[in-house]
Protein backbone atom coordinates (compact mmCIF):
# COMPACT_ATOMS: atom_id res chain seq x y z
CA UNK A 1 0.00 0.00 0.00
CA UNK A 2 1.09 3.95 -0.64
CA UNK A 3 0.31 6.62 1.69
CA UNK A 4 -0.54 9.55 0.16
CA UNK A 5 -0.10 13.31 1.50
CA UNK A 6 -3.09 14.20 3.19
CA UNK A 7 -5.85 15.83 1.76
CA UNK A 8 -8.80 18.35 3.25
CA UNK A 9 -11.54 16.25 1.22
CA UNK A 10 -11.86 13.35 -0.28
CA UNK A 11 -15.02 12.66 -2.33
CA UNK A 12 -16.25 9.12 -3.19
CA UNK A 13 -18.74 9.33 -6.37
CA UNK A 14 -18.12 11.99 -9.16
CA UNK A 15 -22.09 12.04 -9.81
CA UNK A 16 -23.71 15.97 -10.12
CA UNK A 17 -23.40 15.89 -6.21
CA UNK A 18 -19.71 14.62 -5.80
CA UNK A 19 -18.28 16.78 -8.83
CA UNK A 20 -20.10 19.80 -7.60
CA UNK A 21 -18.63 19.38 -4.04
CA UNK A 22 -14.88 18.73 -5.42
CA UNK A 23 -14.74 21.06 -7.96
CA UNK A 24 -16.05 24.25 -5.05
CA UNK A 25 -13.77 23.03 -2.73
CA UNK A 26 -10.94 23.15 -4.42
CA UNK A 27 -12.98 26.89 -5.82
CA UNK A 28 -12.78 27.20 -1.92
CA UNK A 29 -8.82 26.77 -1.74
CA UNK A 30 -9.41 23.29 -0.14
CA UNK A 31 -7.01 20.16 -1.05
CA UNK A 32 -9.36 17.81 -2.78
CA UNK A 33 -9.27 14.28 -3.99
CA UNK A 34 -12.30 12.73 -6.38
CA UNK A 35 -12.69 8.78 -6.12
CA UNK A 36 -14.78 7.65 -9.06
CA UNK A 37 -14.84 3.77 -10.28
CA UNK A 38 -16.17 4.22 -13.86
CA UNK A 39 -13.77 6.09 -16.36
CA UNK A 40 -15.63 8.77 -17.78
CA UNK A 41 -16.80 11.43 -14.72
CA UNK A 42 -20.27 12.22 -14.46
CA UNK A 43 -22.46 9.17 -12.73
CA UNK A 44 -25.54 7.95 -13.32
CA UNK A 45 -27.33 11.40 -14.28
CA UNK A 46 -24.90 12.38 -17.02
CA UNK A 47 -23.82 8.75 -18.12
CA UNK A 48 -27.30 6.85 -17.79
CA UNK A 49 -30.07 9.21 -16.60
CA UNK A 50 -30.46 12.76 -16.89
CA UNK A 51 -28.61 13.87 -19.89
CA UNK A 52 -29.23 10.77 -21.88
CA UNK A 53 -33.08 10.68 -20.87
CA UNK A 54 -33.53 14.37 -22.15
CA UNK A 55 -31.46 13.79 -25.25
CA UNK A 56 -33.73 10.56 -26.21
CA UNK A 57 -36.55 13.34 -25.21
CA UNK A 58 -35.60 15.99 -27.32
CA UNK A 59 -34.56 13.97 -30.51
CA UNK A 60 -38.14 11.99 -30.49
CA UNK A 61 -40.02 15.45 -29.76
CA UNK A 62 -38.74 17.11 -32.17
CA UNK A 63 -39.01 13.87 -34.70
CA UNK A 64 -43.21 13.78 -33.59
CA UNK A 65 -43.60 17.70 -34.26
CA UNK A 66 -42.51 17.12 -37.69
CA UNK A 67 -44.28 14.23 -38.73
CA UNK A 68 -47.25 15.39 -37.16
CA UNK A 69 -47.41 18.81 -36.77
CA UNK A 70 -45.48 20.69 -39.64
CA UNK A 71 -47.92 20.09 -42.33
CA UNK A 72 -50.41 21.35 -40.50
CA UNK A 73 -48.72 24.74 -40.36
CA UNK A 74 -47.98 24.64 -43.91
CA UNK A 75 -44.48 23.18 -44.07
CA UNK A 76 -44.74 20.05 -46.23
CA UNK A 77 -41.56 17.79 -45.85
CA UNK A 78 -41.54 14.13 -46.56
CA UNK A 79 -39.71 11.09 -45.95
CA UNK A 80 -39.39 11.71 -42.18
CA UNK A 81 -37.80 8.35 -40.69
CA UNK A 82 -36.07 7.07 -38.02
CA UNK A 83 -32.16 5.82 -38.02
CA UNK A 84 -31.81 4.31 -34.19
CA UNK A 85 -28.33 4.01 -34.12
CA UNK A 86 -27.67 7.51 -35.42
CA UNK A 87 -29.70 8.52 -32.53
CA UNK A 88 -28.29 6.40 -29.79
CA UNK A 89 -24.51 7.87 -31.28
CA UNK A 90 -26.01 11.39 -31.11
CA UNK A 91 -27.36 10.70 -27.23
CA UNK A 92 -23.59 9.42 -26.51
CA UNK A 93 -21.62 12.37 -28.11
CA UNK A 94 -23.64 14.91 -26.18
CA UNK A 95 -22.82 12.67 -22.78
CA UNK A 96 -19.40 12.15 -24.08
CA UNK A 97 -18.60 16.33 -24.41
CA UNK A 98 -20.10 17.09 -20.78
CA UNK A 99 -18.35 14.43 -19.51
CA UNK A 100 -15.24 15.68 -21.37
CA UNK A 101 -16.22 19.26 -19.63
CA UNK A 102 -15.91 18.12 -15.95
CA UNK A 103 -13.16 16.39 -16.68
CA UNK A 104 -11.40 19.57 -17.71
CA UNK A 105 -12.86 21.37 -15.05
CA UNK A 106 -11.23 19.07 -12.53
CA UNK A 107 -7.47 19.60 -14.18
CA UNK A 108 -8.12 23.47 -14.52
CA UNK A 109 -9.08 23.33 -10.51
CA UNK A 110 -6.53 21.12 -9.16
CA UNK A 111 -8.93 18.28 -8.48
CA UNK A 112 -6.89 14.74 -7.61
CA UNK A 113 -9.45 12.07 -9.52
CA UNK A 114 -8.91 8.63 -9.10
CA UNK A 115 -10.28 5.49 -10.72
CA UNK A 116 -11.15 2.89 -8.55
CA UNK A 117 -13.80 1.63 -6.46
CA UNK A 118 -13.04 3.31 -3.24
CA UNK A 119 -14.18 1.90 0.49
CA UNK A 120 -14.21 4.12 4.00
CA UNK A 121 -11.45 2.71 5.68
CA UNK A 122 -11.59 4.74 8.65
CA UNK A 123 -12.62 8.90 10.04
CA UNK A 124 -9.70 9.98 7.70
CA UNK A 125 -9.03 7.47 5.44
CA UNK A 126 -9.97 6.35 2.20
CA UNK A 127 -8.89 3.34 0.49
CA UNK A 128 -8.99 3.34 -3.39
CA UNK A 129 -8.44 -0.42 -5.27
CA UNK A 130 -7.51 0.32 -8.66
CA UNK A 131 -5.79 -1.42 -11.62
CA UNK A 132 -2.39 -1.21 -10.01
CA UNK A 133 -3.72 -2.38 -6.37
CA UNK A 134 -4.84 -0.30 -3.08
CA UNK A 135 -4.10 3.27 -2.09
CA UNK A 136 -5.04 4.98 1.04
CA UNK A 137 -5.94 8.08 0.84
CA UNK A 138 -5.32 10.25 3.83
CA UNK A 139 -7.92 13.37 4.35
CA UNK A 140 -9.71 15.40 6.88
CA UNK A 141 -13.07 14.89 5.84
CA UNK A 142 -14.90 12.81 3.60
CA UNK A 143 -18.20 12.93 1.10
CA UNK A 144 -20.04 10.12 0.40
CA UNK A 145 -22.09 10.50 -3.05
CA UNK A 146 -22.34 7.19 -4.51
CA UNK A 147 -25.65 8.16 -5.82
CA UNK A 148 -28.24 5.04 -6.22
CA UNK A 149 -29.07 2.23 -8.78
CA UNK A 150 -32.54 0.45 -9.88
CA UNK A 151 -34.62 -0.91 -7.77
CA UNK A 152 -35.88 -4.14 -9.08
CA UNK A 153 -38.69 -6.59 -7.97
CA UNK A 154 -37.93 -9.74 -6.48
CA UNK A 155 -39.97 -12.24 -8.76
CA UNK A 156 -38.83 -9.92 -11.67
CA UNK A 157 -35.51 -9.21 -11.74
CA UNK A 158 -33.19 -7.68 -14.67
CA UNK A 159 -31.70 -9.76 -17.34
CA UNK A 160 -31.48 -6.68 -19.83
CA UNK A 161 -32.63 -8.61 -22.35
CA UNK A 162 -36.18 -9.39 -21.62
CA UNK A 163 -36.78 -7.56 -18.25
CA UNK A 164 -34.46 -4.03 -18.25
CA UNK A 165 -33.53 -1.36 -16.31
CA UNK A 166 -33.44 2.47 -16.93
CA UNK A 167 -29.89 1.87 -17.98
CA UNK A 168 -30.54 -0.75 -20.55
CA UNK A 169 -33.85 1.14 -21.77
CA UNK A 170 -31.99 4.34 -22.65
CA UNK A 171 -29.97 2.05 -25.04
CA UNK A 172 -32.49 0.00 -27.53
CA UNK A 173 -30.84 -1.32 -30.33
CA UNK A 174 -34.49 -1.94 -31.60
CA UNK A 175 -37.77 -0.32 -31.27
CA UNK A 176 -39.72 -3.19 -29.29
CA UNK A 177 -43.09 -3.93 -31.12
CA UNK A 178 -44.75 -3.69 -27.10
CA UNK A 179 -42.97 -2.40 -24.15
CA UNK A 180 -44.50 -2.85 -20.46
CA UNK A 181 -43.37 -0.54 -17.59
CA UNK A 182 -43.78 -0.80 -14.30
CA UNK A 183 -43.96 2.22 -12.83
CA UNK A 184 -45.58 5.99 -13.72
CA UNK A 185 -43.09 8.29 -12.39
CA UNK A 186 -40.29 10.37 -14.03
CA UNK A 187 -38.59 7.58 -15.43
CA UNK A 188 -41.01 5.57 -16.39
CA UNK A 189 -42.69 8.18 -18.19
CA UNK A 190 -40.41 9.33 -19.54
CA UNK A 191 -38.74 6.61 -21.11
CA UNK A 192 -42.31 5.66 -22.38
CA UNK A 193 -42.71 8.71 -24.22
CA UNK A 194 -39.28 8.12 -25.98
CA UNK A 195 -40.32 4.80 -27.00
CA UNK A 196 -43.56 5.74 -28.11
CA UNK A 197 -42.82 8.19 -30.09
CA UNK A 198 -40.36 5.88 -31.95
CA UNK A 199 -43.43 3.17 -32.62
CA UNK A 200 -43.53 1.33 -29.76
CA UNK A 201 -47.01 0.10 -28.36
CA UNK A 202 -46.55 1.33 -24.62
CA UNK A 203 -48.35 -0.05 -21.72
CA UNK A 204 -48.03 1.55 -18.45
CA UNK A 205 -48.67 -0.27 -15.07
CA UNK A 206 -48.75 1.12 -11.30
CA UNK A 207 -50.30 0.55 -8.49
CA UNK A 208 -51.05 3.70 -7.46
CA UNK A 209 -54.36 5.38 -8.46
CA UNK A 210 -52.93 7.56 -10.59
CA UNK A 211 -49.48 8.45 -12.64
CA UNK A 212 -46.80 11.79 -11.34
CA UNK A 213 -47.12 11.02 -7.93
CA UNK A 214 -45.70 14.42 -5.98
CA UNK A 215 -47.84 16.20 -8.41
CA UNK A 216 -51.49 17.46 -7.52
CA UNK A 217 -54.10 15.31 -8.87
CA UNK A 218 -54.99 18.01 -11.72
CA UNK A 219 -52.11 18.10 -12.58
CA UNK A 220 -51.59 14.30 -13.31
CA UNK A 221 -54.85 13.77 -14.56
CA UNK A 222 -54.11 16.34 -17.57
CA UNK A 223 -50.75 15.18 -18.13
CA UNK A 224 -52.39 11.38 -18.53
CA UNK A 225 -54.85 12.66 -20.74
CA UNK A 226 -51.99 14.47 -23.40
CA UNK A 227 -49.76 11.10 -22.86
CA UNK A 228 -53.05 8.50 -24.04
CA UNK A 229 -53.35 11.26 -26.89
CA UNK A 230 -49.97 10.06 -27.66
CA UNK A 231 -51.08 6.53 -27.61
CA UNK A 232 -49.41 5.71 -23.79
CA UNK A 233 -51.59 3.40 -22.15
CA UNK A 234 -51.84 3.30 -19.03
CA UNK A 235 -53.48 0.50 -16.04
CA UNK A 236 -53.40 2.16 -12.80
CA UNK A 237 -54.51 0.94 -9.32
CA UNK A 238 -52.76 -1.85 -10.17
CA UNK A 239 -50.69 -4.79 -8.02
CA UNK A 240 -48.04 -6.59 -10.20
CA UNK A 241 -48.70 -10.22 -8.61
CA UNK A 242 -46.49 -12.20 -10.92
CA UNK A 243 -44.29 -12.94 -14.25
CA UNK A 244 -43.16 -15.71 -16.75
CA UNK A 245 -40.01 -14.58 -19.10
CA UNK A 246 -40.41 -16.43 -22.39
CA UNK A 247 -37.76 -17.22 -24.52
CA UNK A 248 -38.68 -13.83 -26.10
CA UNK A 249 -41.48 -12.17 -24.32
CA UNK A 250 -42.18 -11.08 -20.86
CA UNK A 251 -46.33 -11.96 -19.42
CA UNK A 252 -46.86 -9.89 -16.46
CA UNK A 253 -50.15 -10.80 -13.92
CA UNK A 254 -51.75 -7.40 -12.58
CA UNK A 255 -54.51 -7.23 -9.59
CA UNK A 256 -56.99 -4.22 -10.37
CA UNK A 257 -59.96 -3.97 -8.46
CA UNK A 258 -59.89 -7.60 -7.15
CA UNK A 259 -59.34 -9.07 -11.11
CA UNK A 260 -56.85 -10.38 -12.44
CA UNK A 261 -55.13 -9.09 -15.94
CA UNK A 262 -52.22 -11.21 -18.13
CA UNK A 263 -50.33 -8.75 -20.16
CA UNK A 264 -47.46 -9.61 -22.40
CA UNK A 265 -44.69 -7.39 -24.01
CA UNK A 266 -41.52 -7.85 -26.23
CA UNK A 267 -39.67 -6.03 -22.79
CA UNK A 268 -40.86 -4.85 -19.46
CA UNK A 269 -39.13 -1.88 -17.99
CA UNK A 270 -39.15 -2.30 -14.56
CA UNK A 271 -39.00 1.43 -13.36
CA UNK A 272 -39.91 1.12 -9.55
CA UNK A 273 -38.13 3.76 -7.99
CA UNK A 274 -34.06 3.29 -7.08
CA UNK A 275 -32.37 2.70 -3.59
CA UNK A 276 -28.58 3.60 -2.05
CA UNK A 277 -25.60 2.55 -4.13
CA UNK A 278 -23.03 2.18 -1.47
CA UNK A 279 -22.72 -1.63 -0.70
CA UNK A 280 -18.94 -1.19 -1.39
CA UNK A 281 -18.06 1.46 0.55
CA UNK A 282 -18.07 -0.50 3.71
CA UNK A 283 -20.02 1.98 6.16
CA UNK A 284 -21.20 -0.53 8.93
CA UNK A 285 -17.75 -1.71 9.54
CA UNK A 286 -16.53 1.83 9.61
CA UNK A 287 -19.27 2.47 11.95
CA UNK A 288 -21.75 4.65 9.75
CA UNK A 289 -25.21 4.78 10.82
CA UNK A 290 -27.84 3.54 8.59
CA UNK A 291 -31.87 4.08 8.52
CA UNK A 292 -34.60 2.09 8.15
CA UNK A 293 -35.16 2.50 4.71
CA UNK A 294 -30.99 1.85 4.26
CA UNK A 295 -29.99 4.89 3.61
CA UNK A 296 -26.92 6.98 5.33
CA UNK A 297 -28.32 9.07 8.56
CA UNK A 298 -27.26 12.27 8.36
CA UNK A 299 -27.88 15.41 10.93
CA UNK A 300 -28.77 18.70 9.41
CA UNK A 301 -24.91 19.62 8.31
CA UNK A 302 -24.91 16.37 6.72
CA UNK A 303 -22.40 14.88 9.05
CA UNK A 304 -22.76 10.90 9.66
CA UNK A 305 -22.56 9.26 12.83
CA UNK A 306 -18.75 9.84 11.86
CA UNK A 307 -18.51 13.51 12.10
CA UNK A 308 -15.56 13.55 9.89
CA UNK A 309 -17.99 11.87 7.34
CA UNK A 310 -20.49 13.41 5.37
CA UNK A 311 -23.40 11.75 2.96
CA UNK A 312 -25.71 13.67 0.10
CA UNK A 313 -27.96 13.08 -2.93
CA UNK A 314 -29.53 9.80 -2.98
CA UNK A 315 -27.79 8.35 -0.52
CA UNK A 316 -29.60 10.01 2.15
CA UNK A 317 -33.20 10.78 2.94
CA UNK A 318 -35.34 12.68 0.83
CA UNK A 319 -36.25 13.16 -2.85
CA UNK A 320 -33.81 11.27 -5.66
CA UNK A 321 -33.33 14.39 -7.45
CA UNK A 322 -29.64 15.30 -9.17
CA UNK A 323 -30.29 19.14 -8.58
CA UNK A 324 -30.68 18.22 -4.63
CA UNK A 325 -27.27 16.94 -4.72
CA UNK A 326 -25.83 19.66 -6.16
CA UNK A 327 -27.09 22.02 -3.81
CA UNK A 328 -25.88 19.65 -0.89
CA UNK A 329 -22.53 18.61 -2.46
CA UNK A 330 -21.70 23.17 -2.71
CA UNK A 331 -23.12 22.99 0.59
CA UNK A 332 -21.07 20.47 2.22
CA UNK A 333 -18.25 22.34 0.27
CA UNK A 334 -18.80 25.83 2.16
CA UNK A 335 -19.16 24.23 5.19
CA UNK A 336 -15.55 22.51 5.14
CA UNK A 337 -14.38 25.61 4.57
CA UNK A 338 -15.85 27.44 7.46
CA UNK A 339 -19.01 29.87 5.34
CA UNK A 340 -22.13 29.29 6.37
CA UNK A 341 -24.45 27.10 4.08
CA UNK A 342 -27.70 25.82 3.57
CA UNK A 343 -30.44 23.98 1.70
CA UNK A 344 -34.26 25.02 1.52
CA UNK A 345 -35.68 21.74 0.32
CA UNK A 346 -39.13 23.01 -0.10
CA UNK A 347 -37.35 25.25 -3.10
CA UNK A 348 -36.00 22.43 -5.09
CA UNK A 349 -38.32 22.04 -8.40
CA UNK A 350 -39.25 18.62 -9.05
CA UNK A 351 -40.19 18.11 -12.77
CA UNK A 352 -41.25 15.53 -15.08
CA UNK A 353 -39.80 16.01 -18.74
CA UNK A 354 -42.60 14.63 -20.61
CA UNK A 355 -44.41 16.34 -23.24
CA UNK A 356 -46.16 18.41 -21.75
CA UNK A 357 -43.64 18.51 -18.79
CA UNK A 358 -44.96 18.84 -15.63
CA UNK A 359 -43.24 21.02 -12.68
CA UNK A 360 -43.68 21.91 -9.30
CA UNK A 361 -41.86 23.91 -6.12
CA UNK A 362 -43.40 24.99 -3.03
CA UNK A 363 -46.38 24.13 -1.14
CA UNK A 364 -49.45 22.82 -3.26
CA UNK A 365 -52.49 23.20 -2.52
CA UNK A 366 -52.87 19.75 -0.41
CA UNK A 367 -50.44 21.31 1.71
CA UNK A 368 -51.36 23.93 2.73
CA UNK A 369 -55.10 22.73 3.36
CA UNK A 370 -53.12 20.05 5.59
CA UNK A 371 -51.17 22.65 7.52
CA UNK A 372 -54.31 25.23 8.02
CA UNK A 373 -52.81 27.98 5.99
CA UNK A 374 -54.94 30.29 4.47
CA UNK A 375 -54.38 31.07 0.71
CA UNK A 376 -54.87 32.87 -2.33
CA UNK A 377 -54.97 30.22 -5.33
CA UNK A 378 -54.10 31.90 -9.47
CA UNK A 379 -54.60 30.48 -12.48
CA UNK A 380 -53.12 31.33 -16.32
CA UNK A 381 -54.06 28.78 -19.36
CA UNK A 382 -51.71 28.60 -22.30
CA UNK A 383 -54.80 28.27 -24.39
CA UNK A 384 -54.46 32.47 -23.87
CA UNK A 385 -51.14 32.52 -24.39
CA UNK A 386 -50.00 34.19 -27.98
CA UNK A 387 -46.45 32.15 -27.47
CA UNK A 388 -48.10 28.93 -26.86
CA UNK A 389 -51.05 29.36 -29.53
CA UNK A 390 -48.15 30.30 -32.13
CA UNK A 391 -45.96 27.63 -31.01
CA UNK A 392 -48.68 25.08 -31.02
CA UNK A 393 -48.01 24.28 -27.53
CA UNK A 394 -51.41 25.41 -26.51
CA UNK A 395 -52.54 22.54 -23.72
CA UNK A 396 -51.89 23.21 -19.87
CA UNK A 397 -52.04 25.85 -17.42
CA UNK A 398 -49.85 27.35 -14.31
CA UNK A 399 -51.15 27.63 -11.14
CA UNK A 400 -49.62 29.74 -8.51
CA UNK A 401 -50.60 30.05 -4.41
CA UNK A 402 -50.16 32.73 -2.44
CA UNK A 403 -49.44 33.20 1.47
CA UNK A 404 -52.84 35.51 2.52
CA UNK A 405 -50.82 36.40 5.54
CA UNK A 406 -47.48 37.62 3.91
CA UNK A 407 -48.53 37.98 0.72
CA UNK A 408 -45.52 35.77 -0.28
CA UNK A 409 -45.57 32.82 -3.23
CA UNK A 410 -46.01 30.13 -1.57
CA UNK A 411 -45.96 27.28 -4.31
CA UNK A 412 -46.37 27.29 -8.04
CA UNK A 413 -47.04 24.36 -10.49
CA UNK A 414 -46.84 23.94 -13.87
CA UNK A 415 -48.19 21.64 -17.31
CA UNK A 416 -47.13 23.02 -20.35
CA UNK A 417 -44.39 22.87 -22.83
CA UNK A 418 -41.17 24.56 -21.30
CA UNK A 419 -42.29 23.98 -17.90
CA UNK A 420 -38.89 23.21 -16.60
CA UNK A 421 -37.46 26.54 -16.89
CA UNK A 422 -40.95 28.40 -16.39
CA UNK A 423 -41.03 26.80 -12.95
CA UNK A 424 -37.25 28.95 -12.25
CA UNK A 425 -39.22 31.69 -11.40
CA UNK A 426 -41.23 29.95 -8.77
CA UNK A 427 -37.41 29.23 -7.47
CA UNK A 428 -36.35 32.41 -7.76
CA UNK A 429 -39.25 33.71 -5.96
CA UNK A 430 -39.34 31.20 -3.14
CA UNK A 431 -35.96 31.68 -2.41
CA UNK A 432 -35.48 35.34 -2.18
CA UNK A 433 -38.80 35.46 -0.46
CA UNK A 434 -40.84 37.95 -2.78
CA UNK A 435 -44.75 38.63 -3.16
CA UNK A 436 -46.98 37.53 -5.85
CA UNK A 437 -47.39 40.86 -6.28
CA UNK A 438 -43.98 41.09 -7.66
CA UNK A 439 -44.38 38.60 -10.02
CA UNK A 440 -47.41 40.51 -10.88
CA UNK A 441 -46.01 43.55 -11.70
CA UNK A 442 -42.54 42.37 -13.23
CA UNK A 443 -43.31 42.89 -17.04
CA UNK A 444 -42.71 39.64 -18.83
CA UNK A 445 -41.50 39.79 -22.51
CA UNK A 446 -44.80 39.62 -25.34
CA UNK A 447 -45.50 36.96 -26.37
CA UNK A 448 -43.73 34.51 -24.30
CA UNK A 449 -44.63 31.42 -21.84
CA UNK A 450 -43.35 33.72 -19.16
CA UNK A 451 -46.99 35.53 -19.71
CA UNK A 452 -48.71 32.94 -18.06
CA UNK A 453 -46.51 32.71 -14.64
CA UNK A 454 -47.68 37.00 -14.48
CA UNK A 455 -51.39 36.35 -15.41
CA UNK A 456 -51.76 33.41 -13.25
CA UNK A 457 -50.02 35.84 -10.28
CA UNK A 458 -52.34 38.51 -11.18
CA UNK A 459 -55.23 35.98 -10.94
CA UNK A 460 -54.23 34.44 -7.60
CA UNK A 461 -53.99 38.58 -6.18
CA UNK A 462 -57.64 39.04 -7.36
CA UNK A 463 -58.79 35.21 -5.99
CA UNK A 464 -61.31 34.41 -3.18
CA UNK A 465 -59.76 34.08 -0.08
CA UNK A 466 -59.49 29.91 1.19
CA UNK A 467 -59.21 29.26 4.71
CA UNK A 468 -56.68 26.32 4.78
CA UNK A 469 -59.01 23.73 5.77
CA UNK A 470 -60.00 20.55 3.30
Amino acid sequence: MASQAAFDLVVIGAGPGGYVAALRAAELGLRTALVERCSQLGGTCLRVGCIPSKTLLSSTEAYVHARDRLSQNGIMANGFGIDLPQLQAHKEAVVEKLAKGISFLMRQNGVHVWEGTARVAGPHAVAVRGAEGEEILETRAILLATGSEPAELPFLPFDQKLVVDSTEALSFREVPKRLLIIGAGAIGLELGSVWSRLGSEVIVVERLPRIAAGFSPIVARVLQQELEKQRMQFLLGARVAGAEIGEASVTVRAEERGKERTLTAERALVAVGRRPHHADLALVEAGIHLTESGRVAVNRFWQTSLPSIYAIGDLIEGPMLAHRAQAEGRAVAELLAGRPARVRYRNIPNVIYTEPEVACVGFLEEDLRVAKRPYRRGIAYFQANGRALAADTPHGFVTVWMDELSGKLAGMEIVGSRASELIGAGVVALETGATVESLAQAVPAHPSLMESVHEAALAALGARRSDGRP
